[in-house]
């Protein structure tokens, strides 16, 4: 039980929070009177997209007195159970007269919260809420919410924001002026450090993401779940890790598990990545070509950051390299993504869009070479490919295929920027 004392104060604590925090602002339009979902993985930035919002809300002429900021991580308010929610209104309208805007920050934690969201969509309240748990945008809770909430994945920096948080500004023709070089530099850090906000701020960033990455297995992961057997847990991030890139099967998981010396199950490896999805840490694609049986059981799996990623890592380079890619087409297509294994392997496949992209560190070497472009063409005959990607570390190059085609070979910084904008 929480009592209204402080719950009042809270609200006014963040009231005045809201008027003067620091905000590097994101590429987000919000709808003018869109209610939001916005998950994502801890410290992507969920925060401080309400923060964003509040202040845009402020410049439209809203006063700080209409907001009502609650952060369910607060430990004042440990313990708040969901038929308690509607406490906080009773403290607010006990402060104010106004109706106010409602900001929930990691709500998650309140089991039941999504019914007492749908009853303020109901009652025509501004929401907005943020959570780390990727259930929250099942089926299940969209149909308990109904359609009264926009759903919003939030991510840490794409490339570009990540620049412009640098104090970097890219114009149209960077890569033939003296930017190139400050590019290529902060591509090197992004590819290795990732794009979470805070990481910026620290010189030694990998014992940041190490320090990350042990509360989101504790508490997204272990404690959220109720798991017993932490070693197998444990050995299934590093297993799916070494695993970039590569399609992996639960069962193959759990053999390499039980190699390093824990005891699992290939049903208990095919929950602990369910519950690495559901704490926003890694995201899975299908592969086009497979029946649908192998197509939910065998896998891609990358990592929502390529600091966490990189962690585990001990030769990165080419992993890291197709895990940055898919983390852009993730952040644009969403679910849209897929791979084509058939005799041949694409790495990423969007039929929707006619895109194939794929992610090599190097072309030089002549096998390689064969390999990605004879699986483009293969691709390109049996679908038509409005674009064929050949993302490298640094080379650039055209190449028209022998069947007719052009490929695009292509330097990640570069690739990372068009795709910002790219439109099929």
């Amino acid at each position: 039980m929480v009592a209204q004392e402080t719950l009042k104060k809270v609200i006014v604590e963040y009231q005045e929070f809201l008027k003067t925090v620091e905000l590097q602002t994101r590429d987000v339009a919000f709808e003018p009177k869109g209610k939001y979902v916005m998950v994502g993985v801890r410290h992507a930035g969920k925060s401080y997209l309400l923060y964003q919002r509040a202040r845009e809300l402020l410049a439209a002429g809203h006063s700080a007195e209409e907001f009502c900021y609650v952060n369910f991580d607060d430990e004042r308010l440990i313990g708040m159970k969901a038929e308690a929610l509607g406490e906080i209104l009773e403290a607010y309208h006990s402060l104010f007269d106004h109706t106010p805007i409602l900001f929930f920050d990691e709500i998650q934690n309140i089991i039941g919260w999504e019914r007492f969201a749908r009853r303020l969509a109901n009652e025509k309240y501004l929401v907005f809420i943020t959570g780390s748990n990727a259930k929250m945008l099942s089926r299940e809770i969209a149909t308990t919410l109904g359609e009264r909430y926009l759903a919003m994945e939030v991510m840490p920096y794409s490339f570009g924001e990540y620049l412009r948080a640098n104090g970097v500004t890219v114009g149209k023709n960077w890569k033939y002026g003296r930017e190139a070089n400050l590019v290529r530099r902060h591509v090197e850090s992004y590819l290795r450090f990732g794009g979470f906000p805070e990481v910026l701020e620290y010189q030694n960033k990998r014992a940041w993401l190490n320090g990350l990455y042990g509360r989101i297995f504790f508490s997204d992961m272990v404690v959220r779940n109720g798991i017993k057997n932490e070693d197998a847990l444990r050995l299934s991030v590093h297993k799916l890790a070494e695993s970039v890139g590569q399609p992996a099967a639960y069962n193959r998981i759990a053999n390499l598990v039980k190699a390093a010396g824990a005891s699992t199950t290939t049903a208990s490896v095919q929950d602990y990545v369910r519950f690495m999805r559901e704490s926003c840490f890694v995201f899975s694609i299908p592969n086009l070509a497979a029946k649908f049986a192998e197509r939910e059981s065998v896998k891609k799996h990358y990592f929502i950051d390529n600091g966490l990623l990189n962690i585990f890592l001990t030769n990165p380079e080419s992993a890291l390299l197709e895990n940055a890619c898919a983390l852009q087409l993730h952040r644009k297509y969403g679910d849209g993504v897929a791979f084509y294994r058939l005799n041949v392997e694409v790495d990423f496949y969007l039929p929707e869009n006619g895109l194939a992209v794929q992610a090599c560190w190097s072309m030089r070497d002549p096998d390689t070479r064969t390999r990605e472009l004879k699986a483009l063409e293969k691709l390109s005959e049996r679908y038509e490919l409005k674009k064929m990607f050949v993302v490298t570390r640094d080379e650039s190059e055209t190449i028209v295929l022998a069947g007719g085609g052009t490929v695009e070979v292509i330097p990640l910084a570069e690739w990372l920027l068009l795709m910002e904008t790219y439109e099929t």
